[in-house]
């Protein structure tokens, strides 16, 4: 199992480029399925859930031209309704291919998707299934698969009982070649969804509303390929930018968006972090002292529970007590153990809300990353702690950061991959 190890307190200083989505990338492979067409995405981040996503479509029967962070796809010869479970059951978003293949074969195989475990009871499908039973498909549940299949698909209206980001881009991908209108509310509405109703519009699709609660699809026959450009990577960027906070380092974050991160730049402007924002950049410049802040994670344009474990850290260097309330997922801050265990002083009132007292001097331990975004905040301590640290299962942190050693190795950060 491959690890870091990380010698602490050197300091940092260049500039960083943000990779392409990583939840924008792994929902723009399967919807290759809509279309028997040709389409090109760039700006592709090569993370193991798009390498298993493209991986998936290779064994369903598609054409994958792969060049560097660009592939072409052309799905017109797949005949396959079986997502392989070897391959299925590792990646989250396996689940975005149901959709897909259910409106272009009505009908499709797959095991329950895998991917990271966070939350009391792990991370349900109900809602993409209730959406599927929506519009007229039939769903039968055998030991390791679930059965979906419909002879005619129809329109359909459905209330989301719970804000879902890939639940709505599934009833999206779906209902695009349904026949009549079809409208999906309490939508989530991250930037990623706008990116795939701009794509899907793009090639033929008639969708309204992305971006609001409200998303209103009319169906087509039929849509074109097309050309997709993978949008920056806004929890990347948002990381990278508390990375830069936390260990007070001077950091130009390139090729990303900062109107995707106004939640957290608006804290930085309330807690004495020093930056600038561009176009298309962040410069992260020193700050005299940062101050304590609550944090409440919400939907988008809410504060993004994919930023709440970096944050926790920041948390950890900052003046006073902040109170850190995790609304999203259950449990997802059991993590701060290891944070205590490296020195913070941190406090579990619950699994939703911990107190942080900082600020508090960090010092090198053993660590195991135990999700995505988790294990970027282990790396962001030990790049602050004193003396090492060996943070073990990092495949976790590969799976939502492109090369992340060598990049902050060029930053002047003493990390190093042991396979």
């Amino acid at each position: 199992m491959s690890k870091f190890i990380i010698k602490g307190g050197k300091p940092l200083t260049g500039e960083i480029a943000v990779s392409g989505a990583k939840n924008n990338a792994q929902i723009m492979l399967p919807v290759s399925l809509l279309s028997t067409e040709t389409i090109v995405i760039n700006n592709l981040p090569r993370i193991d859930g798009v390498e298993k996503s493209l991986e998936l479509l290779r064994d369903l029967g598609a054409e994958v031209t792969e060049n560097g962070n660009s592939v072409q796809i052309n799905t017109a010869k797949v005949v396959n309704t079986v997502l392989e479970q070897k391959i299925a059951d590792k990646i989250r978003t396996s689940i975005m291919f149901v959709g897909p293949l259910l409106t272009r074969f009505k009908k499709v195989k797959f095991p329950h998707p895998g991917g990271c475990v966070i939350g009391a009871s792990g991370r349900p499908i109900d809602l993409f299934l209730e959406g599927f039973e929506a519009m007229g498909a039939k769903i039968e549940i055998e030991e390791k698969f679930y059965n979906i299949s419909a002879d005619k698909l129809h329109s359909f209206e459905y209330f989301f009982p719970i804000v879902s980001v890939t639940g709505t881009q599934s009833l999206i991908m779906t209902a695009c070649l349904v026949p009549g209108q079809s409208i999906i509310k309490n939508c989530a509405m991250e930037p990623e969804i706008e990116a795939l109703v701009n794509y899907l519009n793009s090639c033929g699709a008639k969708i309204q509303g992305a971006g609001s609660p409200t998303i209103i699809i009319d169906g087509v026959e039929k849509l074109s390929g097309g050309i997709m450009e993978i949008i920056p990577d806004r929890i990347e960027a948002g990381s990278f930018a508390l990375m830069a906070a936390a260990t007070n380092s001077e950091i130009k974050i390139n090729k990303c968006n900062p109107k995707h991160l106004l939640s957290l730049l608006t804290i930085f402007n309330k807690i004495g972090v020093n930056y600038e924002a561009g176009d298309d950049f962040i410069l992260m410049k020193k700050s005299d002292s940062i101050i304590a802040y609550n944090v409440r994670t919400h939907e988008y344009p809410g504060f993004p529970t994919d930023l709440q474990s970096p944050y926790v850290v920041l948390m950890t260097q900052a003046k006073g007590i902040s109170l850190i309330q995790e609304l999203i997922y259950d449990r997802r801050l059991i993590w701060t153990d290891m944070l205590s265990q490296m020195g913070a002083n941190i406090i579990m009132c619950d699994p939703h809300r911990i107190v942080v007292n900082g600020p508090s001097l960090l010092g090198g331990k053993k660590l195991f990353s135990p999700d995505i975004r988790a294990g970027i905040a282990l790396v962001i301590a030990g790049l602050i702690a004193e003396g090492e640290t060996e943070i073990d299962n990092i495949y976790q942190i590969d799976r939502g950061y492109e090369k992340l050693d060598e990049r902050l190795r060029a930053l002047g950060a003493d990390i190093k991959r042991i396979d």
